[in-house]
């Protein structure tokens, strides 16, 4: 059997350093290569050049998104490359595992109904900040057929082009969009038990896990617009249960305010309580499905208060959402990492 064809598209917007680690696990290692570069002023272009990357520079006159950067590195890869038939999508901050490709490659060989192969996504410094780990222990999820996948994933390049890439209208939630439409078309999406990538989310700051869990709601609020209420996906379930957590803890301490002003005291001091015990119900679930995945019992106490926690900042990106729908705004990036120092460096905007 001759072994498909593959190449590489990472993505990137002022990655510096993480781009670096990036182009070393991609470049010169025998699949063809190319780097999208969504504005960056920290010397990125000129670096996966001296990689040895194909590189497109997105216009700055159309909105940046990951899902535009990706179609556009598509593109470019099978024009440079026609007989290119699966293509690794990587992230800028992330480096790709050595012995991923030929794992991915082999199972989409073997099973033709297979549209999108992924692995074991890690944090590169899980220590390093509760927001790193807490996005570590997000990539960690059960193996198997799955229902969609990350940014970082082997995709075959005809079930891609099928469905014309992704939705470059889409700020965030794109690979779920996109797997969406492949499952609708009968194809399949698989995990698998291999190490793929290790990420760099370089979050040290609240309010950078707050924008993040902003997108997300937001994610979930347009796909819920888009597919309405069906079994294909669960964006009305996280839309619903953003919105009665946010809603129920916001009455609950502004009745308990009202309630201290006026000097009812009892009462003012009873309903903190109430909703300490309500919003352990979202807690223990969270954490219990963490322990069953096998997490230490602090890691899986800690993802259970960013989940509860994490509702107000989906709620106010479901708001956003459907503000801006209302009154016609595209919205744009949302981004979570830190911008460049005006002389180039520092580290980089999400992808």
């Amino acid at each position: 059997m001759n072994t498909p064809r593959v190449g590489i598209v990472a993505i990137g917007r002022n990655e510096g350093e993480r781009l670096r680690r990036c182009l070393e696990s991609t470049c010169g290692r025998g699949q063809p290569v190319v780097y999208v570069d969504s504005g960056s002023t920290d010397g990125s272009v000129g670096l996966a050049r001296a990689r040895g990357a194909e590189v497109v520079e997105l216009d700055p006159q159309v909105p940046f998104t990951a899902s535009r950067a990706r179609n556009e590195g598509f593109e470019r890869l099978v024009a440079v490359t026609p007989q290119i038939e699966l293509v690794q999508f990587v992230d800028g901050d992330c480096e790709l595992d050595a012995e991923w490709l030929p794992r991915a490659v082999a199972e989409l060989a073997r099973r033709p109904e297979l549209a999108i192969v992924c692995g074991r996504r890690r944090e590169r410094a899980p220590e390093a900040s509760i927001y790193n780990r807490l996005c570590d222990m997000e990539w960690d999820t059960p193996i198997g057929e799955d229902t969609d996948c990350g940014g970082d994933a082997l995709v075959r390049a005809r079930a891609f082009r099928e469905l014309g890439g992704f939705d470059p209208a889409l700020i965030a939630g794109e690979e779920p969009d996109l797997c969406l439409r492949l499952r609708r078309r009968g194809w399949k999406i698989l995990r698998i038990d291999a190490e793929m990538t290790r990420h760099d989310a370089a979050m040290t700051r609240a309010s950078q896990w707050w924008s993040r869990a902003v997108r997300t709601g937001h994610a979930a609020a347009e796909g819920l617009s888009r597919y309405g209420r069906s079994g294909e996906h669960d964006h009305a379930r996280h839309v619903a249960s953003a919105l009665f957590w946010s809603a129920l803890s916001v009455a609950l301490l502004l009745a308990a305010a009202a309630a201290g002003s006026l000097g009812w005291l009892a009462l003012a001091a009873w309903l903190p309580l109430c909703w300490i015990a309500l919003l352990s119900v979202p807690f223990w679930r969270a954490r219990r499905a963490r322990t069953l995945r096998g997490d230490r019992s602090a890691h899986a106490t800690l993802y259970g208060v960013s989940c509860v926690l994490g509702k107000l900042p989906e709620a106010v990106g479901v708001l956003q959402y459907w503000r801006d729908r209302r009154i016609g705004r595209a919205r744009g990036w949302i981004e979570y990492k830190d911008q460049p120092a005006r002389n180039g460096s520092g580290t980089g905007a999400a992808q």
